[in-house]
């Protein structure tokens, strides 16, 4: 602080009167007043131009803020419950608050302009005490002149008390220095006796007066006015010229001992309002410690969030019934405090605001799923698309909660484009299963014409007859799944036999036909070596390709349908494979049974 500014505070304190701050007196209630109120009670101060009054104007600020910031957060919280974004958020004008801030202001500047005023005038007042001073000092000095000067001492012993307040770090030695001089002139200067006993008479009684109004004070119930009047007291005492020698000690002492009553009084006073601002500033301590301690991390739902909210609502009622702490306490505290509330409402608002995207993030993938099931009810293939139905419910319970005003709409949505979906299929699975019972009589009818083909057939008729009906079959669409599989073991089993009887009669001509093909070759020997080459080369490749078809069995799906049918297929293929091989080996122990039987 710069040397004009404690000068100015020093003034200030002169003209509030010293010892008695305006800090000690009671303060108002600031708090319990509405913002009408508070400006209202502003514009009174500026009208009365009361510059004395800044401790109440920066209460009345104070108060002003604090309604407002409580505003502007209730405003916020509303718009994000609204479902904005705190971003967002801006508050509206407040021309209560920009009139007080104006009001404010101009309290400043008329405090600044009537301190600097005063001042001006205590330090003018003290220069002409110092010149007063100065010339009772040379008339003090002049003892031969008594008679002559003591009108004019008089005279401006009355000027110096007219001049009432100096600056604070003159006053006491400018007093001092007036006692000195005047107690010199009536003390060393001989004056005349009647003279001096008639001031000390008039002193003696005006002091005497002072103690009986100092004792009234110790009746006063209002400590903080008793002081102030002590002080004013107090003050008349030192304007007040000396007594007689033999009484200045023991007149001193009486005026001291009324004194001290009510500074007693003032002490015991303000020690007990410290006390109670002790008491008050530790339980605001114990509140805002109340709120720090708050885990928000440990809230999960909107009810916790919401009893935590009642809490805090009933940590600040209680905040508003507690008293002031001392000023600086009470200042720190009351900002500790709003930022603990704040950073509440702050988390608050952040939860508020991932739940409501969380909540939209689920109700988009909802959306996606009522599409999808949507689309799939219309589709033709339904019995394709059951499995993806049924993914699509399955995944609906794994998605989490919805916004509450649309949560039954979308639910009535996915559940009617599922119904409908399951209705149109159980319709097509009526008229399929219709169908199926009339391919199981077909396929039922092949089945017991392949058992009226004779095992004896010709081959190649028999073939013939078979592959027509094998045709006929492959073309006959499913039969009702608890029958499939019977009905397709019974067309095995009929196939097979045949297939079978007609690979033995294939052997057995192919066994004929060798033979007669070996007598043909029997005398030519070159002929006989190229037809073993021919036949191991032969035995060899159906190796081969049986080794083939064993490698592709193992890359068939046996779980389906068509996997099945494709693997019966390959086992069919590698029978025949290995009846050639066997054939082909039955061939080469033929020809080398001739070739012993030739050498």
């Amino acid at each position: 602080m710069t040397d004009p500014e404690k000068q100015q505070e020093v003034v200030a304190e002169t003209v509030e009167t010293v010892a008695i701050d305006s800090a000690d007196k009671p303060e108002k209630n600031v708090h319990a007043m509405s913002k009408e109120e508070l400006v209202e009670a502003l514009r009174t101060i500026i009208e009365e131009q009361n510059v004395q009054a800044h401790k109440d104007v920066l209460a009345i600020k104070q108060a002003l803020f604090a309604l407002r910031q409580r505003e502007v957060n209730d405003e916020m919280l509303a718009f994000v419950e609204a479902g904005n974004a705190p971003e967002a958020f801006s508050a509206q004008p407040d021309p209560l608050e920009n009139e007080g801030k104006e009001l404010v202001a101009r309290f400043k500047e008329l405090r600044t302009g009537f301190l600097a005023a005063e001042e001006k005038r205590l330090e003018e007042n003290l220069a002409k005490k110092r010149e007063i001073l100065a010339e009772m000092a040379v008339i003090a000095d002049d003892a031969d002149k008594v008679n002559v000067h003591f009108p004019k001492f008089q005279e401006l012993q009355q000027e110096f008390r007219a001049i009432k307040d100096v600056t604070p770090s003159g006053e006491t030695e400018i007093w001092k220095n007036f006692q000195s001089v005047v107690e010199k002139f009536y003390d060393t200067l001989k004056m005349n006796k009647d003279l001096r006993d008639l001031d000390f008479k008039k002193n003696l009684e005006a002091k005497r007066k002072l103690i009986a109004d100092a004792i009234a004070l110790h009746a006063e119930n209002d400590i903080v006015e008793a002081g102030r009047r002590l002080q004013a007291l107090h003050a008349e005492w030192r304007e007040i010229g000396p007594v007689v020698k033999e009484l200045r000690d023991s007149i001193w002492e009486e005026f001291k001992e009324a004194s001290s009553v009510i500074n007693r009084k003032h002490q015991e006073f303000f020690e007990g309002r410290k006390a109670e601002e002790k008491k008050n500033e530790e339980e605001k301590t114990a509140l805002c410690e109340k709120i720090e301690a708050i885990d928000y991390a440990a809230f999960k739902t909107f009810a916790q969030w919401e009893e935590a909210t009642k809490t805090i609502k009933e940590l600040q009622a209680a905040w508003k019934n507690v008293g002031f702490a001392s000023r600086k306490a009470n200042n720190e505290l009351f900002s500790r405090f709003r930022k603990a509330c704040d950073a509440f409402f702050d988390a608050k608002s952040a939860y508020i605001q991932e739940t409501k995207d969380a909540l939209q993030a689920n109700l988009d993938r909802k959306i996606a799923l009522c599409e999808r099931a949507e689309a799939l009810s219309d589709a033709d293939d339904l019995r394709k698309n059951l499995d993806e139905v049924v993914r699509l419910q399955a995944e609906w319970k794994t998605i989490g909660s919805v916004p509450r005003k649309v949560s039954d709409s979308i639910w009535e949505r996915f559940t009617k484009a599922c119904n409908r979906f399951f209705d149109a299929r159980k319709k097509e699975m009526a008229s399929r299963h219709n169908e199926e019972n009339a391919n199981l009589e077909t396929k039922r009818e092949i089945i017991a014409r392949l058992r009226e083909i004779p095992l004896d057939i010709d081959r190649r008729e028999g073939l013939r007859q078979v592959r027509e009906l094998q045709a006929r079959w492959n073309e006959t669409g499913h039969v009702p799944f608890k029958q499939k599989d019977k009905v397709f073991a019974e067309y095995r089993e009929v196939c097979d036999a045949l297939y079978g009887s007609f690979s033995e009669n294939r052997q057995n001509e192919r066994r004929r036909n060798f033979d007669a093909q070996l007598d043909q070759m029997k005398d030519d020997t070159r002929k006989m070596r190229s037809e073993r080459e021919r036949i191991l080369r032969a035995i060899e490749g159906k190796r081969q390709e049986l080794q083939t078809y064993t490698n592709n069995l193992g890359f068939f799906n046996v779980k389906s349908a068509a996997g099945n049918s494709m693997v019966k297929d390959l086992e069919r293929k590698m029978t025949r494979i290995k009846d050639d091989i066997a054939q082909l080996e039955e061939n080469l122990r033929m020809l080398d049974a001739r070739n012993e039987e030739k050498q």
